[in-house]
């Protein structure tokens, strides 16, 4: 008993502090839906790393990531640390650079906002916010359940499922709700050092209690010889490419990261952190995944639906560490869930009940429709968690969470086009972007291969974004010319 009151203890603690910073915040937050948005794009450096690092980290990076290394091996550090951190930090500059001054020239708050101004469309505007809340509203909730079981594990049942996932939910509304991004982003900075600091901890704590790092990696070979050779374990080389430029790709056009590329005080920010972006990328997967393979070698036993990381830690470590990594874990899915909520809102308001319900509203009115749409989303999403956490189905919200970087991934190349080439017009973009997408889904729900010539359908999928936007472009009409000039593109 006195191991639960430590342990929920460290969470509620760490939970507290996250609002109190939350509280800070919006005491400096103007009413205006700018500043709520993009904290009146005025990050710097250190802060848009950490915002944007901390906002990618979810439930993969301490569960499913350990996980998977421990039953395939460590090679997917090459994947995510390695090709995808450099993948994704050239996307950064290609994309973000650009963004980032159309943005502070026009003052576009979200992608679809600027992509309907460029090609004056309402309705791709609408299609953008469509596709990406589609895309976004399972991965939500993806992070809520992901927070009740690990609430579950940690306290041995005695915290419901139901509790722990509301118990997160009502912190983020509380401190999204108050203080919008600024808040966001400070909290997300104390969760990036947070996580580094105790994956860190974690690995130096197993490492001197079994003999350094030469020994646990020689218990892993022996105990599993295939994990020592590239490619040895579930990979192949076209399959950890495909992961790789997916997810870069996605995660270039999810709502909560693309709407970092807008929010930097200056460009020098931007050219610093995505040059720093691989750096930071490897300083954690590299940790998270040696966990998760060194276990196989340590001979712990992971029952189906259970994961290694909390068993590891509570074999080896004393009971308040394995709470504060926990908590670390929590932080991971708050980082992602409390920026995916703000984005979420941001799309609505902006993309959907400005432009179609409520043209003439006020910014100070927008700001508080976001308000009430981040509480209404995360209401929203609890719901879908519950029911899918007590069994009740909803097994197509599951698989678009999962896939959901696939999803997001079709947008890219689209959005590439506009960017840079200026004979791109709005029908190409909606011919682009609806035919991917309506392929891609296609491919996850129904029994259709999964690759083409040993590809996966995913990157097949975002070449047919890349013909059709190229193909229909050509036979239409283009954006007014004075659009195309707006990004620093001639009309062809």
């Amino acid at each position: 008993m006195a191991d639960l009151g430590v342990s929920l203890g460290v969470v509620v603690g760490y939970l507290l502090i996250a609002l109190a910073i939350g509280v800070v915040a919006y005491r400096l937050t103007d009413r205006t839906a700018e500043d709520y948005y993009l904290a009146s794009r005025s990050v710097g450096t250190v802060v848009l790393l950490f915002t944007t690092f901390a906002t990618l980290l979810s439930a993969f990076t301490f569960f499913g990531g350990p996980n998977l290394a421990f039953s395939a091996g460590p090679e997917w550090i090459l994947v995510m640390g390695l090709m995808d951190g450099i993948l994704f930090a050239l996307l950064w500059y290609a994309i973000g650079y650009k963004q980032w001054l159309v943005g502070k020239a026009h003052g576009y708050v979200t992608l679809g906002e600027m992509l309907g101004d460029r090609f004056d469309s309402t309705a791709l505007r609408g299609l953008v916010a469509g596709v990406s809340l589609l895309w976004l509203f399972p991965y939500v909730m993806l992070q809520q359940i992901g927070a009740g079981q690990a609430l579950v594990g940690l306290t041995d049942g005695v915290v419901p499922y139901w509790a722990g996932a509301a118990l997160i939910t009502v912190f983020m509304v509380a401190y999204v709700g108050l203080s919008g991004l600024r808040g966001v982003a400070w909290t997300d900075t104390l969760q990036g050092v947070f996580m580094l600091g105790v994956i860190w901890l974690a690995v130096a704590w197993i490492a001197t209690a079994e003999g350094g790092v030469s020994a646990l990696t020689a218990g892993m070979t022996d105990s599993a010889p295939e994990f020592a050779a590239l490619g040895g374990g579930l990979y192949s080389p076209q399959w950890m490419i495909a992961q790789a430029v997916v997810i870069a790709f996605g995660v270039a056009a999810f709502p909560q990261v693309n709407q970092r590329f807008f929010m930097a005080d200056r460009v020098e920010t931007l050219k610093r952190s995505f040059a720093l972006w691989p750096v930071l990328v490897l300083l954690l997967f590299v940790p998270a995944f040696l966990l998760g393979s060194w276990a196989v070698g340590l001979g712990i036993e992971v029952p189906d639906g259970s994961n290694v990381l909390p068993l590891l830690l509570n074999e080896y470590t004393p009971a308040w560490f394995a709470a504060l990594v926990i908590a670390g874990a929590l932080a991971a899915m708050m980082s992602s869930s409390d920026s995916m909520l703000l984005s979420g809102s941001s799309y609505f308001t902006r993309d959907l009940y400005r432009p179609f319900v409520a043209p003439d509203a006020s910014d100070a009115r927008e700001g508080w429709v976001a308000r009430v749409g981040v509480a209404v989303f995360a209401g929203s999403t609890f719901l879908a968690s519950l029911l899918v956490g007590a069994g009740g189905g909803l097994d197509a919200l599951v698989t678009l969470g999962d896939t959901a970087f696939g999803g997001y991934a079709q947008l890219t190349i689209p959005l590439l086009l506009a960017l840079y080439w200026g004979g791109t017009t709005r029908d190409g973009m909606i011919a682009g972007v609806v035919s991917a997408e309506l392929v891609y889904l296609a491919h996850v729900f129904l029994p259709l291969p999964a690759t083409y010539l040993t590809w996966d359908f995913a990157l097949w999928c975002m070449l047919l974004s890349l013909v059709a936007t190229v193909a229909v472009s050509t036979v239409t009409a283009p954006a007014p010319a004075a659009n195309a000039e707006k990004f620093g593109v001639g009309a062809d």
